[in-house]
């Protein structure tokens, strides 16, 4: 019975969440946002928000190992998974923007920044606020950088007819979704690990963190399929920007979490060679598929490694 309230909770948790991204993106693209911003901001933030709500929930119900496990898992299966896909799928991967010189570095602070904070052993609400802040300030580099983009980048952004008095309810109704869906995510995982003497920090980063990246899974291949890889691209290093700092500092500043980060050693590496290989990959501009399978082979490590302390 915990297996179903859980898939139907994360199904709640997911459909809350694509009704608060669609509706942000119309907002975004009725004041002229351009496409890459919307992908690194409003729907990067969208997409984190399953990760966000179930961590929130798993803090303040006291199980620190799922809200870390998460955000971890999820940050190594959107690049080693989401962006293997797209570049396993788009046909033609030829990104206007470099992401190396202005975003993939944004991806790597906030990790190294992590790695320092849990070296006591606990992330504390001061330590949330300044992962709190590192989001703003990556917020405040989009924006600036937006007014360098060219006018016919709005070109091709169209949002139809556009109704304030439908998107404010259905904004309302996805929160409501997302928070519902989280609680009983999160207690259902915990009910399941216990049933099967399977540790919380596992369900965390598998189940949990699999769910929650599926948005980023759909949204990224939609934008590749169409061809809008900056989009995509941009969709995942917004993400993972979003987990390490809104998604954890939120959770910290619910309730300080505890963290026995010896005993996660491998996860937490591999989160940072995944985040590398990002980096390295948008250095050399390696957008092909043999970089995808390069990322496949860490995921199929990662979790032969997880399923094997199970």
């Amino acid at each position: 019975m915990d297996f179903v309230i859980f898939v139907i909770a994360m199904g709640v948790l997911i459909w809350g969440a694509d009704l608060l991204i669609g509706q942000s993106e119309r907002i975004a693209l009725k004041f002229n946002i351009p496409e890459f911003i919307i992908g690194a901001t409003l729907i990067a933030l969208g997409t984190s928000l399953p990760e966000m709500a179930a961590s929130v929930a798993a803090s303040f119900s006291n199980k620190a190992d799922i809200a870390i496990a998460n955000v971890i898992g999820s940050n190594v299966l959107n690049i080693t998974l989401v962006l293997a896909a797209v570049f396993l799928i788009a046909t033609n991967i030829n990104p206007s923007r470099d992401f190396f010189a202005k975003d993939s570095t944004w991806a790597l602070v906030p990790v190294l920044v992590f790695i320092l904070m849990i070296l006591d052993g606990i992330i504390t609400r001061f330590d949330a606020l300044l992962l709190l802040l590192l989001m703003g300030a990556y917020l405040i580099f989009l924006l600036q950088d937006a007014k360098n983009i060219p006018k016919e980048d709005f070109e091709d952004l169209e949002i139809g007819l556009f109704s304030w008095g439908k998107t404010i309810p259905l904004l309302a109704v996805g929160l409501v979704l997302v928070i519902i869906g989280a609680h009983f995510t999160v207690e259902s995982a915990s009910e399941i690990a216990k049933s099967f003497g399977i540790s919380e920090w596992i369900i965390g980063i598998i189940m949990i963190s699999l769910g929650t990246s599926l948005p980023e899974l759909v949204v990224s291949i939609s934008a590749a399929v169409k061809g809008k890889v900056d989009m995509a691209i941009g969709n995942i290093i917004g993400s993972n920007m979003a987990n390490t700092t809104v998604v954890l500092g939120a959770a910290a500043l619910a309730k300080p979490m505890s963290l026995n980060a010896s005993a996660y050693l491998f996860d937490i590496a591999t989160m940072i060679m995944a985040t590398l290989l990002l980096v390295f990959i948008t250095a050399n501009k390696l957008y092909t598929k043999s970089a995808g399978i390069s990322l496949v082979i860490i995921l199929g490590l990662f979790l032969n490694n997880t399923l094997e302390n199970i």
